[in-house]
């Protein structure tokens, strides 16, 4: 089953691998909890292994595994915001969440990088793929950035209406949390609007998707804007999507970081760039002017468009 090139670590994960894909459900239980425990500790220590490198069978499985991991991180999220929906105040309580103590590192980390590479404190964050249990974003909003407003985006309304009840009773957090249900590939014009964008591992399940969804931030976030992004670097790729810096076309990369303690994701800094001052279309028809969210056009003079020439005239007159 194993690659020729393959080596103890690759052996382990795929021997996990199987006994994960023949689990009837991924929900928390005993067995889940105890082999998914067992992949993260398996892929956590540093490891020079470069998984593009293995073997088509091997990728094949990491490919499967990441979105079998997705599920029941998924499920995860929904057992306990669920849990913590039925407390009156749920913010007093989310430290039942196993994996807590990881979102208040991964967000101090994040906050920190945030800070060093730009020089203003965030009015408005967009968080893509924010889940039922949308800890970065109430991590950061009640720690770090307790003025800057949150616009949650993800793809599920049944995980959106579980979020929003988690901030409910409180009125801060209430007046600074939105939540969006959309495709954020279908989102647009309102991109332009944030001073950080939030790109979740988890958004992009492969390489190809998370690039095209780097893309479109591209195409419609502000000149200037901060994108934020979670990738995964050596064996902890077994578990997160990767993201090459290489890939971020349209942006200007600031910052890579590969954490080595129980933050498993690594993090990406880019800055978006600015668009040219004009951009022809055409030989002579019509320019697109670098409007922010790229959805305005005006007609320039063309010396062959009769009307263009009866208003020009008009104007010398």
């Amino acid at each position: 089953m194993v690659c020729p090139n393959s080596n103890p670590l690759v052996e382990k994960v795929c021997e996990l691998y199987v006994q994960i894909s023949r689990l009837e459900n991924l929900s928390p239980s005993k067995d889940v909890n105890i082999l998914f425990t067992d992949l993260v500790h398996t892929c956590m220590p540093p490891n020079p292994i470069d998984v593009s490198k293995l073997c088509q069978k091997i990728q094949q499985i990491r490919s499967h595994l990441i979105k079998l991991c997705g599920q029941a991180e998924g499920l995860l999220e929904s057992h306990f915001s669920k849990i913590l929906g039925s407390y009156e105040n749920p913010l007093q309580h989310l430290h039942i969440f196993p994996y807590f103590d990881n979102y208040i590192k991964l967000s101090l980390l994040e906050y920190n990088i945030l800070t060093k590479n730009t020089t203003n404190i965030p009015k408005k964050i967009a968080f893509i793929g924010s889940g039922p249990l949308p800890l970065t974003s109430l991590v950061l909003a009640t720690k770090h950035l307790t003025t800057t407003y949150f616009h949650n985006y993800d793809i599920d309304v049944d995980a959106n209406s579980m979020a929003a009840a988690l901030v409910a009773a409180d009125p801060d957090l209430s007046s600074r949390m939105t939540f969006h249900t959309a495709d954020i590939m279908d989102v647009t014009c309102a991109l332009k609007d944030y001073d950080v964008v939030f790109l979740a591992a988890l958004v992009g399940m492969d390489k190809e998707d998370k690039v095209k969804v780097v893309d479109h931030l591209a195409k419609y976030m502000s000149p200037g804007a901060t994108l934020m992004l979670r990738s995964a670097h050596g064996a902890r790729a077994f578990l997160y999507p990767v993201l090459d810096p290489r890939d971020l076309r349209g942006f200007e990369v600031l910052s890579v970081y590969h954490p080595t303690d129980e933050v498993i994701n690594s993090v990406i800094i880019a800055r978006k760039l600015p668009v040219p001052c004009v951009q022809p279309l055409d030989g002579l028809g019509a320019y697109v002017l670098p409007s922010k969210c790229a959805c305005a056009e005006i007609h320039a003079f063309n010396p062959l468009n009769k009307m263009n020439l009866v208003e020009e005239f008009a104007l010398e007159e």
